[in-house]
């Protein structure tokens, strides 16, 4: 049993080096983390600690932090790269503004929060994420065992090379989205861009929406159920796909193998492919 006494840390102002480096069992409420000194790591090696309340405008400032709560907190856009190598952690009601704010952190959940952050969730293993909106670009990169719900997503080239992932009721737009993914699952979401899922495997689609150019290409087990499309147009080429689509597909091309069932479509294209094609492609009667 634990029976060190908590210390409290309140409307403190620090800019120095590692300012609380290796602080524990610590509440640290309504301080600024700021000023001409310019120090980085300011929480750095910390254990359960629990920030509430505080800006940060300092770099690199919550690595290697285990057991630890955010919340109510504004981190801006020269916070970069703010929590890497830190674990079981929690983040409600906050903005994440510098780049690269998460990377190789484990068991972290995001509520409620509102993140700008370009490389957001490299390499990361078990984050969950619900009621967030999210500007990025390589978004959860190489990440895997992820689940969210209720996000709000707007960049580019987003989940590639992510394992593993479950991803309910969000809002999608983004370009070049789960290419080489594993064993993703995506229901009920609105995904909006160009190229949608080349290279995947194992990802399926239930009660989607999806838009944009080129879309599941190159796939192996792909699955689409009940999902409708909106200007799709090349679909499937070359991947291997069993697809009960309601409405129209714009197009399909050489779809290399399984079964692709619509109420119609503008094109079937069988040519110019460079591997046999036999997949079928069938309008619902």
């Amino acid at each position: 049993m634990n029976n060190q006494r908590k210390t409290v840390i309140e409307n403190r102002n620090f800019d120095e080096e590692r300012a609380l480096y290796g602080s524990v069992n610590t509440d640290v409420i309504n301080c600024t983390f700021a000023g001409p000194a310019d120090g980085e790591s300011v929480l750095k090696e910390c254990r359960g600690v629990n920030v509430a309340g505080c800006s940060f405008s300092l770099r690199y400032p919550l690595w290697h932090v285990e057991n630890f709560n955010l919340t109510d907190c504004k981190m801006d856009e020269l916070t970069r790269a703010a929590l890497w190598y830190s674990k079981n952690g929690y983040i409600g009601k906050s903005t994440l503004g510098g780049i690269k704010a998460l990377r190789e952190c484990r068991g972290v959940t995001l509520e409620n929060s509102n993140i700008v952050s370009p490389e957001f969730g490299w390499r990361c293993d078990k984050v969950t994420m619900n009621d967030c909106s999210v500007t990025s670009e390589y978004f959860m990169f190489e990440s895997k065992n992820l689940r969210l719900k209720n996000v709000n997503f707007t960049g580019k080239y987003s989940f590639q090379y992510v394992k593993n992932a479950v991803i309910e009721d969000s809002d999608f737009s983004t370009k070049d989205a789960f290419w080489h993914s594993k064993n993703v699952t995506v229901k009920n979401t609105r995904l909006k861009g160009e190229y949608l899922g080349w290279y995947s495997e194992g990802l399926t689609l239930i009660n989607c929406v999806i838009s944009g150019t080129q879309p599941l290409c190159y796939c192996k087990n792909l699955k689409l159920i009940d999902c409708r499309t909106e200007g799709c147009d090349l679909s499937f080429e070359y991947s291997d796909v069993k697809a009960d689509i309601i409405g129209e597909v714009l197009s399909v091309k050489n779809p290399k193998s399984g079964k692709i069932v619509a109420d119609g479509y503008g094109k079937i294209i069988f040519a110019d492919n460079n591997v046999p094609c036999k997949g079928k492609v069938i309008k619902r009667s």
